[in-house]
């Protein structure tokens, strides 16, 4: 599913608490990330948490991980695993064509993540035929940067909102990469469109401000339809 034939877990999802006429799609790194939207749910959206296959990772010892695709480094020059990556967002965009199918529009959902997850998020979003309601990335950075802006050349997303968050004291992924990226995306989108937060002693981790700055930007992207 994801540049490997290992298969992944079963999505944990957080229904909505009425009929859901919306949906957000946050790719985490841990299974933790369905509680804390427990925590910051809307009634009528249905929180979908995709779980990345077990695979072994390079820059973890090809040591087995959670892992969306293969990750050779961190550093700005790093190789990357672009037939993973292209796989990967493959794997998301068929989740979102199964939600059109049962029901919500594709601009009526959101892709979010944090780390991994977040720089997934962010690649789909802009290479996905579908509109979406927004994306969301979390302690990240945009893959294949240097295929933008051509990679986007046909995306119906070129106004899309983007929320971006990092923490300013993150030691894997650095600030510097978090700001790069919401520059970079100002060049592929609407610049107007494009937020980023960054949180004080934040690491490569989550806080209640960052987890409400998501609630208000989802709450905002996919308003209750009457």
């Amino acid at each position: 599913m994801c540049g490997n034939n290992m298969s992944a877990p079963v999505p944990a999802i957080v229904p909505a608490a009425k009929k859901a006429t919306a949906a957000v799609k946050i790719k985490p790194m841990s299974y933790g990330w369905a509680e804390g939207l427990t925590a910051i749910k809307t009634p009528h959206v249905k929180y979908i948490c995709p779980h990345a296959p077990i695979a072994p990772v390079t820059m973890n010892f090809r040591m087995n991980m959670s892992s969306w695709f293969d990750i050779i480094g961190l550093s700005a020059d790093s190789v990357e695993d672009e037939g993973g990556i292209k796989n990967a967002a493959e794997s998301i965009k068929a989740m979102i064509d199964l939600e059109v199918k049962n029901g919500i529009p594709s601009h009526r959902i959101i892709l979010g993540g944090f780390s991994q997850g977040g720089a997934l998020s962010l690649y789909t979003a802009l290479t996905t035929h579908q509109k979406l309601g927004g994306v969301i990335g979390l302690s990240c950075w945009l893959p294949l940067r240097n295929s933008f802006p051509e990679a986007a050349a046909n995306s119906p997303n070129k106004d899309i909102h983007a929320l971006q968050c990092h923490g300013v004291a993150d030691p894997l992924v650095p600030l510097a990469f978090g700001a790069f990226t919401a520059e970079k995306l100002k060049t592929i989108i609407n610049p107007d469109n494009v937020v980023f937060k960054s949180y004080e002693g934040m690491m490569h981790s989550s806080c209640p401000q960052e987890m409400m700055d998501v609630k208000q930007f989802i709450e905002k992207q996919l308003p209750p339809i009457n």
